[in-house]
């Protein structure tokens, strides 16, 4: 497969994470293909036309690996293998090869940071203190004191789903860390056995084929080697999480996780012609993700993750001023070289249409994929899914049990895709493993790919994601002129093309209107590439316009 091109007017070659759209599949949710409810590889595979109409470029699979599914596949218990429930590595690669036959990537989801309590790993581990892999993962005694040694972690440090990050072993007088579950101890990375160990998995998937890897909590790998508490957050209250208590300066973003993150980035490279991308999964202000891409000021050259996942757009205020200040920041502070990214909804965030409404989800759909960088869409999105009703009896997120009620559960985004209108809404011919949206009967791909739908938000995504891949200037273009006005936030997508005869080609110009009314915008001339309403494209504009209330305006600049 060709990896990179080049476009006029660009001195390095463009590669293929570059000008693509990667689609995010929660495995579970997807399509299941043996009637016990839960998404499978086959069901993935039978589903595979459906991806290559949709017109995304690579597809990203949360984790498929063995495991006990306490966080339903992120507490790995075999790096180099496939779980039961999802199939066996024959059917991996029957996906692969299906995928990479219709010019679809595969990037696979790996868990660095922690593995299950039931790997061997740390099985081996927790067998003795002197066990060769104790060392594998964080031990320590408990705090000096009074009372019981379970009750007297070793410092104040706390899971993200809440209470103590150490769990007392009453077998070896230890306590051992989990940044989540107790099921999720995490691995020592100040320990070369480890990073071996886990850049032998990688080799495992790059050997198969694989085309990159989305990194599970890429910032948390390296803890404190002194393990000194966390500084206490005076601004944290009842009501919110217990992981909220403190700020996580000695477990979160230390400065010797660079060094990791580039050993990654170098294996890969080490797979020559393969361009596999490097994406990594990190929450962090703007100025602190920034640095994940490495950025050497001696050399120039970029040594971190190809992408560090930018979710801010999902953290920022719904409002055009904010929106574009953020782009603004964000492109300001890019290094040379570094190539912007884009998320608006994943398997950890509420979905895109309940935080928006149905007209900004459209809104919010131009504005993924027009933006300069690469766009990652999450199942589901691109039919204006909402967030599922989960029942007290039907919860299963891990944080939503541990910590009920106070807005941490993640089951209402992983309700399985809607695919038509029969029973279970095309995704299962059993109980599926969690509730059917209540509104699938009219929300599905089957009647939004209907002749009756020509203007529903499945075509928009299609027509959207045709026109990226159609003008050189929405995915490889610069962006200018970044302005709110009255709610409408407005940019230029501009691409250098000598030997194209069409301005059109060149200059695109996109309105959105963030408001819920009526808003005037004053064009310059050109022809209507695309509305989020899907109508009056090719006609021609220029001079005062006005956008309804949620509206979007793409338009090709005639100069």
């Amino acid at each position: 497969m060709t990896t990179s091109t080049t476009h006029p007017g660009n001195e390095l070659p463009r590669l293929w994470w570059q000008d693509g759209t990667i689609y995010q599949i929660y495995p579970r949710s997807f399509q299941d293909s043996n009637g016990d409810g839960i998404g499978d590889l086959p069901g993935i595979l039978s589903r595979v036309d459906y991806l290559a109409m949709l017109g995304i470029d690579a597809v990203w699979i949360s984790p498929i690996y063995p495991s006990p599914m306490a966080d339903f596949g992120y507490d790995v218990a075999d790096y180099c293998n496939i779980d039961s429930m999802f199939g066996t590595l024959e059917d991996f690669d029957r996906l692969s090869a299906a995928l990479h036959a219709r010019g679809l990537r595969v990037i696979l989801d790996l868990v660095p940071n922690h593995s299950s309590d039931q790997h061997p790993w740390f099985v081996e581990s927790r067998s003795s203190r002197d066990n060769a892999k104790r060392d594998w993962y964080l031990w320590r005694d408990p705090a000096r004191g009074e009372g019981p040694p379970e009750s007297r972690p070793p410092n104040n440090w706390q899971s993200h789903f809440g209470g103590s990050a150490w769990t007392y072993d009453s077998a070896t007088g230890q306590f051992f860390y989990h940044s989540f579950l107790t099921q999720q101890p995490d691995l020592n990375w100040r320990n070369p056995a480890v990073r071996e160990a886990i850049y032998a998995a990688m080799r495992f998937w790059l050997d198969r084929g694989v085309d990159g890897f989305r990194m599970d909590v890429l910032w948390l790998l390296i803890k404190d080697d002194e393990f000194r508490d966390n500084p206490l957050n005076h601004d944290w209250t009842e009501g919110y999480s217990t992981f909220g208590r403190v700020i996580p300066l000695y477990t979160a973003d230390r400065p010797e996780t660079h060094e990791i993150v580039a050993e990654m980035r170098s294996l890969l490279a080490s797979y020559q012609g393969r361009d596999a991308v490097l994406i990594g999964e990190i929450y962090l202000p703007l100025r602190d993700l920034i640095s994940y891409y490495g950025f050497d000021p001696n050399t120039a050259d970029l040594r971190g993750a190809d992408m560090p996942f930018n979710f801010h757009l999902i953290q920022t205020l719904w409002n055009s001023e904010r929106i574009a200040q953020f782009i603004r920041d964000y492109e300001a502070e890019l290094p040379l070289g570094a190539w912007p990214n884009y998320v608006l909804g994943n398997h950890d965030q509420a979905r895109l249409a309940s935080r928006l409404g149905e007209h900004q989800a459209r809104i919010a759909a131009v504005l993924l994929l027009t933006l300069r960088g690469t766009p990652t869409l999450y199942y589901g999105d691109e039919l204006g899914m909402t967030n599922g009703i989960i029942p007290p009896e039907k919860v299963h997120d891990p944080a939503e049990l541990k910590q009920p009620n106070i807005g941490m559960g993640r089951d209402p985004e992983r309700t399985p895709m809607l695919w038509d209108a029969t029973t279970n809404a095309g995704f299962s011919s059993a109980d599926p493993w969690l509730p059917i949206n209540i509104d699938a009967e009219s929300i599905n791909v089957a009647a939004q790919s209907s002749p009756e739908a020509p203007r529903s938000i499945l075509a928009l995504y299609r027509r959207l994601l045709a026109l990226r891949r159609e003008h050189p200037a929405l995915h490889a273009g610069t962006i200018e002129h970044i302005e709110s006005n009255t709610g409408v936030l407005s940019y230029r997508r501009n691409h250098p093309d000598p030997e194209g005869d069409d301005p059109g080609n060149r200059h695109i110009q996109v309105y959105l209107n963030l408001t819920d009314s009526l808003q005037r915008v004053d064009a310059e001339e050109g022809r209507v590439l695309l509305t989020t309403i899907l109508d009056g494209e090719g006609g021609h504009v220029g001079g005062p316009l006005f956008l309804e209330a949620g509206e979007g305006l793409l338009i090709a600049i005639n100069s």
